[in-house]
């Protein structure tokens, strides 16, 4: 019969969501059950957080191997005082508390994809002599609220494509799109309205879709996963017509927000409006479309909230990573955002910007790129 009956670890939860975000406090406790006496050489929890992408690539008789890894932080704790000699659990269950503070610096969102993933763990571990180390793990969910210029992602988006159409039929195609903004929380709807005038020979439909598109990155090379997240088709519109259509498309409640603070893995969403036309290329306006955490409400919030005081919750910090040397302020200056580069998108009041480079602190990413995928087909 094992010694160990049952090891666990288990943490308070903060909200309904059961998440957590930049400068929390992780509050739980480990759990040890013991069937009889035992000596304990090591007993600590850690916290971390991770990015991780890997695939392969067979050509001829040779398979390669992709992947690469981003630390964003490692916390460790002790449990029972370290010395060099054995420390006696007696018999029966023991709870251990504990409580680290999430960073405060800029981290992506929980993710798993089919090349990749972005995962938050607690795990405690357990040494004895001349036995196996005991492991217990839990996942946390961290969702990053760092969307900086957020209120300028507020702002209306508008666009608008012609089309001439080709041999099977006659006259052109005309299609001005405005959407309500850029920034949407799972749950919320994405309100678009589409004036066409359909100056040809056929019918047409009109369609809209918001597609999520995930990049995995790794010494070189580059792998992508394209979904689709929801679609509404409309009434056809017939030919030599003009007409105003509305759409209200619903973002799914569990969706996962945009991830453009990591250097390896990134998600990214689009709105495609267009029009379905049978033996033609559809003219199309793709709008940018970024997923926000629900409640987030300013762009500064994070920064908003004032330092942290380093150690003020738990014990003795057993960081990988050395302490700063003073308090945690507000994060540095970015540098000057740019386009999203979707020609044919505009924003009456601003441009939505792309999301500057991430500071880097506990070997987290470097700059990020400009998302590159999105055009009008003419």
């Amino acid at each position: 019969m094992s010694t160990v009956k049952s090891f666990t670890i288990s943490y308070n939860a903060l909200n309904e969501e059961d998440t957590f975000s930049e400068g929390d406090v992780i509050v739980g406790r480990v759990t040890l059950e013991l069937s009889k006496e035992t000596k304990a050489q090591k007993l600590f929890v850690k916290a971390k957080g991770d990015a991780n992408t890997h695939w392969t690539k067979k050509r001829g008789d040779h398979t390669h191997t992709y992947s690469a890894h981003r630390r964003y932080f490692k916390l460790k704790q002790l449990l029972i005082p370290e010395s060099s000699e054995d420390t006696v659990l007696p018999e029966g269950i023991h709870v251990f508390n504990f409580s680290f503070n999430i960073p405060r610096e800029s981290m992506p969102s929980s993710f798993k994809g089919s090349d990749g993933k972005i995962v938050y763990m607690l795990e405690a571990k357990l040494s004895r002599s001349w036995r196996m180390d005991s492991t217990a793990q839990k996942e946390i969910i961290f969702i990053s609220k760092y969307f900086p210029n957020l209120y300028s992602l507020m702002s209306p988006q508008v666009g608008s494509t012609d089309k001439k159409m080709g041999v099977f039929s006659k006259g052109q195609v005309h299609m001005d799109v405005s959407v309500n903004k850029t920034a949407f929380a799972p749950g919320e709807s994405i309100e678009i309205v589409t004036e066409i005038n359909n100056s040809s020979s056929r019918d047409m439909t009109p369609k809209f879709c918001l597609e999520q598109r995930a990049e995995f990155h790794a010494q070189g090379d580059t792998r992508t996963a394209s979904r689709e997240v929801g679609k509404v088709v409309d009434v056809p519109i017939k030919p030599q017509t003009q007409q105003k259509v509305k759409c209200v498309l619903t973002i799914p409640r569990e969706q996962v927000t945009s991830i453009q603070n990591c250097e390896i893995i990134k998600v990214e969403y689009q709105l495609k409006v267009y029009l379905d036309i049978s033996f033609a290329f559809d003219p199309e306006v793709l709008f940018p479309v970024v997923i926000i955490p629900p409640g987030l409400v300013s762009g500064s919030q994070i920064g908003a909230m004032g330092p942290y005081p380093y150690g003020a919750f738990g014990g003795p910090s057993y960081s990988d990573f050395p302490p700063p040397s003073g308090p945690v302020g507000p994060y540095p200056a970015y540098p000057q955002s740019v386009s999203y580069g979707f020609p044919g998108v505009q924003n009456p009041s601003a441009p939505p910007p792309a999301y500057p480079g991430n500071p880097q602190v506990y070997a987290g990413p470097l700059d990020v790129s400009t998302p590159h995928w999105g055009y009008n087909n003419p």
